[in-house]
C-alpha cells in the first residue's frame, strides 16, 4: 500500500499551524507538542500510518451535553478503557476533523462537535509497520443531549463513566484528558 502524500498536504498544514501555537495543558504535553513539530518536519508524510518512525493521530474524549461522563471504549486488540480516535485519513483536512470522524466511527452517535483546540499530545509505542510511535492529538469533543452510542468493529464495549470514577484497566494517557476536556466544556459554556 502506497499512498499519495499529496493527499495530506492540507492535514499535514493544519497540524504545522494548530500546534504551533497551541498552549499546553501540562509539561508533558509540551514536550510532545514540540516532538510531534519536529516529526512534522518531515513533512505530510508524518501523517501516514505508512511511516515508520512515526505518524500524527488524532483522538478524542467525548463528553455528555453537561460533562457528568465520558464516553470510552474497551479496545478490542489491547483490552483496556480508551478515547475514541486513530489514524489519520488521506481525506481528513483538519486535526479536528479526523479527531471528529473517528468520534463519530467508533461511537455511532450523530451530532458530535469537536472544539478545535487541542487538550493534550501523547506520543506512545505502537505495533503498526512493525513497531512505530503514534503522535496522538487529542481533542474534547461534545455529545447532543439524550446520545445513543453505538459499538463498532473497532471496539469490544462502549460506556459511559463518571470523570472521578474511570473504569479499569485503563489505558496510559486518558486518564490526563478529563481535566482539560472539563476546561474546554466549561469554555464554551461560558463563551
Amino acid at each position: 500500500m502506497h499512498t499519495d502524500l499529496g493527499t495530506y498536504a492540507d492535514l499535514h498544514a493544519d497540524a504545522v499551524a494548530v500546534l504551533s501555537r497551541w498552549t499546553a495543558t501540562s509539561p508533558t504535553a509540551a514536550a510532545n507538542r514540540d516532538r510531534t513539530l519536529e516529526l512534522l518536519a518531515a513533512g505530510p508524510v508524518a501523517m501516514s500510518r505508512e511511516h515508520r518512525p512515526g505518524h500524527v493521530t488524532a483522538s478524542a474524549l467525548v463528553l455528555d451535553a453537561d460533562g457528568a461522563r465520558v464516553l470510552l471504549c474497551l479496545h478490542g486488540k489491547f483490552r483496556k478503557w480508551v478515547q475514541l480516535g486513530g489514524h489519520c485519513e488521506p481525506g481528513d483536512r483538519t486535526l479536528a476533523a479526523a479527531a471528529l470522524r473517528e468520534a463519530a466511527e467508533e461511537s455511532g452517535i450523530t451530532g458530535l462537535v469537536v472544539d478545535p483546540v487541542p487538550i493534550d499530545v501523547d506520543v506512545h509505542p505502537v505495533a503498526c509497520q512493525g513497531g512505530s510511535l503514534h503522535y496522538d492529538v487529542r481533542f474534547a469533543v461534545l455529545a447532543p443531549a439524550g446520545a445513543i452510542e453505538r459499538v463498532s468493529d473497532e471496539s469490544e464495549a462502549l460506556g459511559w463513566f463518571p470523570p472521578d470514577r474511570l473504569p479499569e484497566p485503563l489505558a496510559d494517557g486518558t486518564v490526563q484528558l478529563v481535566a482539560p476536556a472539563l476546561a474546554t466544556l466549561a469554555r464554551r459554556a461560558a463563551g
